[in-house]
């Protein structure tokens, strides 16, 4: 049985970092294939619990907030304790950059910068491992803003790698996926990127603004495709199925957004 008041549509719980439009691929995945997106900012004072009946999956955006402060963002221990039940209860998980690195961390793997902390601002080549390739068949330019890094947690599988950052996707059990990179955005999300105050132009390994018009217009087409399809593989089934794992006696601890 569902929880007691849990709504019978299929909800996906997106936890966002930040007040931006709700334009990215996933959103428009979701809203377009008879999926309930329920947008949360913990960081602003929504509430998570623990997923209900209702809840088919969950996705963690990109942020600022380095994923092992939680001192100073005590927001992040409740998304790992929410990240730990839906990984617990095998929902689908994804995980993007920083939502990414939480996945990484709540599995007890290491996250933070690389060596003389390298950036990847702009759209780079990302390539499958021997065990990522009907993940990822071959490789592929994706959009990428970040200086910090994951570690593939023990009982995780590499994924992908690039050339600056060797671990850019991993997955834990049957449908958990960490993504270093933001397949999300779109050309028009990336250039709301470009125009924020203090983007890391001039950082070592960051891509000119001319390099990432460029290779934005060449691979985007083919960016979208593939997390489209990354997407229906994931979440495909989920719509016509709701959770099972609540009983009529689990509290329903999801609160609407802003409570």
């Amino acid at each position: 049985m569902t929880a007691v008041g849990a709504s019978p549509e299929a909800r996906v719980v997106l936890i966002r970092h930040d007040d931006g439009p709700p334009d990215d691929r996933v959103f428009t995945y979701l809203a377009s294939h008879g999926f309930a997106p329920d947008i949360r900012r913990p960081y602003a004072g929504d509430r998570l619990g623990r997923p209900d009946g209702s809840v088919v999956g969950t996705v963690l955006y990109g942020g600022p907030f380095p994923v092992f402060e939680t001192a100073r963002h005590p927001f992040l221990r409740d998304e790992h304790r929410w990240l730990e039940a839906c990984i617990d209860r095998q929902l689908p998980v994804l995980g993007i950059c920083q939502g990414a690195q939480s996945i990484a961390a709540t599995l007890g793997a290491r996250c933070g910068p690389r060596p003389g902390e390298p950036h990847e601002f702009g759209y780079y080549r990302v390539h499958p491992t021997p065990a990522g390739t009907s993940f990822l068949p071959g490789p592929l330019h994706v959009a990428q803003s970040h200086f910090h890094e994951f570690e593939t947690p023990e009982g995780g599988e590499l994924l992908a790698w690039s050339d600056l950052f060797p671990q850019q996707a991993f997955r834990y059990g049957r449908s958990t996926f960490a993504l270093q990179f933001h397949a999300e955005v779109t050309t028009e999300g990336f250039r709301r990127w470009q125009e924020r105050p203090g983007a890391p132009y001039g950082r070592p390994g960051a891509q000119t603004r001319a390099e990432q018009d460029r290779l934005m217009d060449e691979h985007d087409a083919r960016q979208a495709a593939w997390f489209s399809g990354f997407l229906g593989d994931l979440f495909g089934v989920a719509a016509a199925t709701p959770s099972r794992h609540s009983s009529a006696n689990d509290p329903v601890t999801i609160s609407p957004a802003g409570s």
